[in-house]
């Protein structure tokens, strides 16, 4: 089947149905996914036989010892990828071929150079696409980009989909890292950081893990039901599985090098009372901590970029706007750049992951403290998930508001900014805001218990 639109009209070809398909008969598969009401953008669906993986400085490619560092590997490898039609076929520019993973927190430390924690999942999965389709979500448009498409027979004959099941309540008890009481005495101690003049701003986490046999494609379906992002995904990636719905783009670079980061801080719940919802959402909006909260990272980011990008080209078009989702509002800001000649947009990568606005401020200082309070390693969670194309292209989403499926468990991270106006008790129900919907998709109680419980 040669590459180009697919007939029937996408009324009849739902993308969902073919992921459904793919991740039934794929080893490696991801679904990148602007979401179900999206109407700009495009998302990607595929699936790959070649894997790349890193852990603790060691990167394997199918097995094989490679290297020492994947941004380094994925540089070469993603030069030689195949590349699908872009123009000629009258498809809408985007990925048309490359790898498709996820970068974790931990390698995160490794580039910063500051210690992390031991963890049992690796730094880093990728794998290289031989099928790839994407939707136009602007034109309702289904292209075969990459490969023969036989699933079934083609994604026109995907089977229909039923609705996600409903989630059954478990009686399965989760299991926090720290308790309530550990969780304030570390936002006690991080404020004494800030106190001591350490840092500006810590990113303080903490994890949840469900023991769990839920089938994790279910998981995901609940989740862009019921919390649809402009960022969701499923990655199925050797012996690992993802599926979250990220509100935040961590990092874009076009082929002709424009960059754009656009960090989240702030948060408010939503209220079913429009009055009331408005009201959070305007509090959010002038709310002088959360302000300052998001002004430091987008100073943080913006520092990063400039190590890469062209001089005087770092910009902030859109400062402290709200957008809203289905369970919270957001307080979101976007910068962007021109990268410099000589520089790629891997480089722009490296200099700026981890993000800021999962980290604190200054950086280094930040990570260090962090490393001190949390406790464990944070995994896949506050790392970044995406593409990056044969072209020099790459878009990288946030690993936040997402679940990771592993060794029979359900891990989610959780976390927030903690600054020196934070109250620990509100800093708390925020954590657990974030991690509402996810634990409701698995089933499972969203209450954080104390020591004694």
């Amino acid at each position: 089947m040669k590459p180009g639109p697919l007939d029937p009209a996408p009324s009849n070809v739902r993308f969902a149905d073919l992921a459904r398909d793919l991740v039934a008969t794929e080893a490696h598969v991801f679904w990148l996914d602007a979401g179900p009401g999206a109407t700009s953008g495009s998302s990607y669906l595929g699936a790959g036989r070649r894997v790349l993986s890193a852990r603790d400085g060691v990167v394997r490619l199918d097995g094989t010892i490679v290297g020492e560092d994947v941004l380094t590997e994925l540089q070469s490898l993603v030069a030689e990828s195949p590349v699908g039609a872009r123009n000629g076929d009258g498809a809408p520019a985007g990925f048309r071929g490359g790898w498709v993973g996820v970068l974790g927190y931990e390698y995160g430390a490794r580039l910063v150079g500051v210690p992390s924690a031991p963890g049992d999942l690796p730094d880093a999965l990728f794998v290289e696409c031989d099928r790839l389709w994407s939707l136009d979500h602007g034109t309702g448009r289904i292209d075969a980009i990459l490969g023969d498409h036989e699933i079934g027979a083609a994604p026109e004959m995907a089977s229909p989909s039923p609705p996600p099941s409903p989630a059954r309540v478990s009686d399965v008890r989760p299991r926090w890292r720290h308790d309530r009481s550990a969780y304030v005495r570390a936002i006690e101690s991080g404020l004494d950081s800030i106190a001591a003049g350490d840092v500006y701003q810590v990113c303080l986490t903490n994890e949840v893990r469900v023991p769990t046999a839920i089938d994790p494609f279910e998981v995901y379906l609940r989740l862009r039901r019921d919390n649809p992002a402009p960022f969701g995904g499923f990655l199925r990636i050797g012996g690992v599985t993802m599926a979250g719905s990220s509100p935040e783009r961590f990092l874009s670079v076009s082929p002709h090098g424009r960059v754009e980061t656009r960090p989240i801080k702030g948060t408010r719940r939503r209220d079913p009372d429009p009055v009331v919802d408005r009201a959070l959402a305007d509090d959010l909006r002038s709310d002088a901590k959360e302000r300052a909260e998001n002004l430091m990272i987008v100073d943080l980011m913006r520092n990063d970029l400039g190590r890469v990008a062209e001089l005087g080209s770092v910009d902030v078009p859109d400062l402290f706007a709200v957008e809203s989702y289905p369970s919270v509002h957001q307080l979101v800001s976007t910068v962007t750049a021109r990268l410099a000649p000589g520089s790629t947009g891997i480089d722009a990568v490296r200099s700026s992951f981890p993000a800021g606005s999962m980290t604190g401020a200054p950086k280094h200082r930040a990570m260090t403290i962090l490393h001190g309070l949390e406790g464990g390693a944070r995994g896949l969670y506050s790392g970044a998930m995406g593409w990056f194309g044969a072209d020099g292209a790459l878009d990288l989403a946030m690993v936040i508001r997402s679940i990771v499926f592993a060794a029979g468990e359900a891990r989610i991270g959780t976390g927030g900014g903690i600054t020196a106006s934070s109250d620990p008790t509100r800093e708390v129900d925020e954590t657990l805001l974030k991690a509402r919907l996810l634990l409701a998709a698995l089933g499972a109680p969203d209450t954080l218990p104390d020591a004694s419980d």
